[in-house]
């Protein structure tokens, strides 16, 4: 395959045109959940907004996501953490704001909500549409450059289970060259 040549900025051409464009790009709202700690004994529930998740296998199931390198999610995944999606139904958007930039000191994103745990003890949020828990695979780029801002993960799910039946959260944005 033939790498495109970007320019010194490393951006398209048509910036304006790519960022509509991209913009227009359905995609899911993701709470996406893990667990952070030296030890079990101090296991920290953690979770983060994403919206560039997809369907990457049949057999055995996979998924794609893609994770901002500034987001703390993929040293957990280097340390082969397991991970919970839960899917967002339309009458969850409230999680947006709550899930959609990394918790200060002292805030608990997860206070007032009713969570389970999947079979690896991660948080699964109880009135999500659907959950997967997943174990990442490998991944790719991140490297900055033509390989990009974030990392992609394919990750095997290794547990799943439905919520109540809802319509999925979807968004659309102005701008496809950020969020």
């Amino acid at each position: 395959m033939t790498q495109p040549q970007p320019n010194a900025q490393n951006e398209p051409v048509d910036t304006e045109a790519t960022a509509a464009a991209l913009g227009r790009i359905p995609s899911g709202l993701f709470v996406v959940t893990w667990r952070a700690a030296e030890n079990d004994a101090d296991a920290t529930d953690r979770g983060m907004l994403a919206s560039w998740i997809m369907q990457g296998g049949f057999v055995p199931p996979l998924i794609t996501i893609a994770v901002s390198t500034s987001r703390d999610l993929l040293a957990a995944i280097d340390q082969c953490t397991p991970f919970v999606v839960n899917v967002l139904g339309e009458s969850q958007r409230s999680l947006v704001s709550r899930f959609g930039r990394p918790a200060g000191p002292g805030e608990n994103p997860f206070d007032g909500l009713r969570i389970e745990r999947s079979g690896s003890g991660t948080a699964v949020i109880a009135d999500a549409s659907a959950w997967l828990e997943c174990q990442a695979v490998t991944q790719a780029g991140g490297g900055g450059g033509v390989t990009g801002d974030h990392v992609i993960i394919l990750a095997r799910v290794v547990g799943a289970g439905t919520g109540p039946e809802a319509t999925p959260l979807v968004h659309v944005r102005k701008n496809g060259l950020r969020y």
